[in-house]
C-alpha cells in the first residue's frame, strides 16, 4: 500500500557527512541513500524515529559517523509517499519524490557510533 502521509510528525534521513556538506552549495540535498542519487533512485529514502536504528545498522554498519537530518514534511515541496522498501514487505517508509531543500531540515546532528551498533543519539 502506498499513500501520502497526513501527519506533520518529523521524518528523518541518514546522510553521510560529505553529502550533507555538499548540499549547501546548491541549497538542496539530492542523495537518495548511500552511494545513490535522487536521479538514480527517483526518491530520497527516509525513516520514522522508530525505524532509524534498524536502518542505520542495516545499511551503515561499517561506518562510525553519520549525520541525522530531521525533516519537517510540511516544508518539503515534493510529494512524500509512504511505501514498502521492497515487494512483500508490510512496513512503510517515507520517500521524498524530489530534492530536499536544506530549509526543510529542522535540525542536523552528527551521529557517532561508539559501540558495535547504532543507537539513537539522546539530547
Amino acid at each position: 500500500m502506498t499513500g501520502q502521509s497526513g501527519t506533520d510528525d518529523p521524518i528523518f534521513h541518514i546522510a553521510l557527512p560529505d553529502d550533507w556538506v555538499n548540499a549547501f552549495a546548491s541549497g538542496e540535498y539530492s542523495v537518495s541513500t548511500r552511494g545513490m542519487s535522487l536521479d538514480d533512485v527517483g526518491f530520497i529514502h527516509c525513516s520514522t524515529a522508530e525505524q532509524l536504528e534498524a536502518t542505520a545498522n542495516r545499511f551503515y554498519g561499517d561506518l562510525t559517523e553519520l549525520v541525522l537530518l530531521t525533516i519537517d514534511p510540511l516544508i518539503v515541496p515534493a510529494d512524500i509517499l509512504w511505501e514498502p522498501p521492497a515487494p512483500g514487505v508490510d512496513e512503510l517508509f517515507p520517500h521524498i519524490y524530489g530534492p530536499l531543500p536544506i530549509g526543510a531540515v529542522n535540525m542536523h546532528r552528527f551521529w557517532s557510533r561508539a559501540g558495535t551498533a547504532w543507537e539513537i543519539p539522546q539530547g
